[in-house]
């Protein structure tokens, strides 16, 4: 074969190991490199699997649960004439069990919500019912001024904690985007407990006598306690998650009954929370801000002018006024219509 014939002949040649294309590398002519596959992704887990009617329900328990704390402490007032006197002691010791009440409402929240962090909401929720609940039925029956003092003082220690155990359940299972709106609606029952109350109380105690309000707040809070016991689920997160976990014992209650069956109940048991002794203390990081120190210190010095003059109001219009204790209850309505208002209307705007 002449070297004429050996250049014109086309010989096909296999490539050799060495040549073989790296896989990155640009596909031959006409050919079109195929686009990896992506990898898949797990999807996000949302912050909470409760729907939004299924967090207004919650939410609305606890707030009720938390308005008897304000509605405990309104409800007394019109009925501090007829104690007094009943009791045979002055309206000076009367209004003693008011400050031993607020003394002990300004501690037991920092247990009872340290608890509620550590333990979750439910074993608390019992614990400060039983308390409530418990002092309710010893006020209504006891006959003298040292066990009126003591069961005043036993009766906030139960009540007081409802309020903040009520904040830390809308944090379970709210955004910060959202938890404005459902604070709102936490405040607006608060203020409405507010007026209510005395209403309530002088009605009774002019209708019933003194002793009756507090079977009426037996009768009140042991209705909303069965009702929690029975339909209000554990939200704290340490425990439940997001709400996925499962639960047992005194941490499960039957709102698995309004859950959807497409919501996705994950098997593994929660752990069972270790207990420590509560930390009163720690809540008191909180005055390290700047910011909050200065809300607080402004709420402070408000909230305390204001209990002063709720405290006196009913007296004097029963004693300068020679008002009936209904109508000395009516005087409540306006500031806790007002309070109302702008707790809704403050919680709504807040993003």
């Amino acid at each position: 074969m002449t070297d004429t014939e050996r250049g014109s002949t086309s010989l096909t040649m296999l490539p050799s190991r060495g040549d073989t294309p790296h896989p990155d590398s640009d596909p031959p002519v006409g050919l079109v490199k195929p686009k990896p596959e992506p990898s898949p992704t797990l999807p996000e887990s949302p912050f909470s699997i409760y729907t939004t009617p299924q967090k207004y329900f919650i939410i609305l328990l606890a707030s009720i649960a938390g308005a008897f704390s304000t509605l405990c402490s309104y409800i007394y007032y019109p009925a501090l004439v007829p104690i007094s006197a009943e009791l045979n002691v002055s309206i000076t010791l009367v209004n003693l069990t008011i400050t031993s009440y607020l003394l002990v409402a300004a501690v037991a929240p920092a247990f009872m919500g340290d608890m509620a962090d550590q333990s979750g909401r439910r074993p608390i929720y019992m614990l400060m019912f039983g308390l409530f609940i418990g002092a309710n039925v010893g006020i209504a029956l006891q006959r003298s001024y040292p066990a009126l003092l003591v069961l005043r003082m036993v009766q906030s220690a139960g009540s007081s904690g409802l309020i903040a155990v009520a904040y830390g359940v809308i944090a379970d299972i709210t955004t910060r985007s959202e938890r404005g709106g459902y604070c709102g609606i936490f405040d607006l029952l608060i203020q409405f407990a507010l007026s209510i109350g005395p209403v309530i109380g002088g009605s009774i105690t002019q209708q019933l006598g003194w002793r009756w309000i507090f079977w009426f707040l037996v009768i009140l809070t042991s209705t909303h306690f069965l009702i929690m016991l029975l339909f209000f689920p554990e939200t704290q997160r340490r425990v439940v998650g997001n709400g996925s976990l499962s639960t047992r014992g005194v941490y499960r209650s039957l709102f698995f009954i309004f859950q959807s069956s497409e919501v996705k109940k994950d098997t593994t048991r929660a752990e069972k929370p270790k207990l420590s002794w509560p930390n009163p203390f720690a809540c008191l990081r909180t005055l390290g801000n700047k910011e909050s120190l200065v809300v607080i210190l402004v709420y402070s010095l408000t909230y305390a002018v204001k209990m002063a003059l709720q405290a006196s109001l009913g007296v004097q219009c029963v004693e300068i006024y020679q008002l009936d204790y209904l109508t000395a209850g009516l005087i409540y309505i306006p500031a806790g219509v007002a309070g109302a208002v702008a707790a809704f209307i403050t919680g709504m705007e807040t993003p």
